[in-house]
């Protein structure tokens, strides 16, 4: 585990898988930065139904699991993410794709765009991102 500054960067296989509470609060703190507890509860209640010390518990937890990283410089701590939405994206899609789909990326894919159909816009970056694929596994 490499340090810098306030913020952790691990490798993908270490970073602790989060429950869906944990990624909740991890969207909140990827969107608007560093926050306070109360903060991040006022993000969540419109969806979510939770009060103040089960999102201070959820958070000192994943402090503990190095999900997060806490600055106590203040009266009020300020929590940050100390994993990049990417990492955390990567490392959940990866867990999908052995455990839901065989380790297929085709029918993960499949899938996802049977699910929910991409927009006009989307096709195209997705097109834009094949190609840029294939030409990379040509080299």
């Amino acid at each position: 585990m490499k340090s810098d500054g306030n913020k952790r960067t691990m490798h993908r296989e270490s970073i602790p898988r989060p429950t869906d509470g944990e990624l909740s609060i991890l969207n909140v703190l990827w969107q608007q930065g560093p926050s306070t507890v109360r903060e991040v509860l006022m993000r969540l209640e419109p969806t979510r139904a939770v009060g103040y010390t089960t999102v201070l518990k959820l958070m000192q937890i994943m402090v503990d699991k190095g999900l997060l990283v806490r600055d106590e410089s203040q009266r009020s701590h300020v929590y940050a993410a100390a994993v990049s939405e990417g990492d955390t994206q990567r490392q959940l899609l990866d867990h999908l794709m052995e455990r839901a789909f065989g380790g297929s990326a085709r029918k993960l894919v499949q899938q996802a765009l049977s699910t929910k159909p991409a927009s006009a816009r989307e096709l195209a970056e997705i097109r834009s991102l094949l190609d840029h694929l294939e030409k990379s596994a040509g080299d």
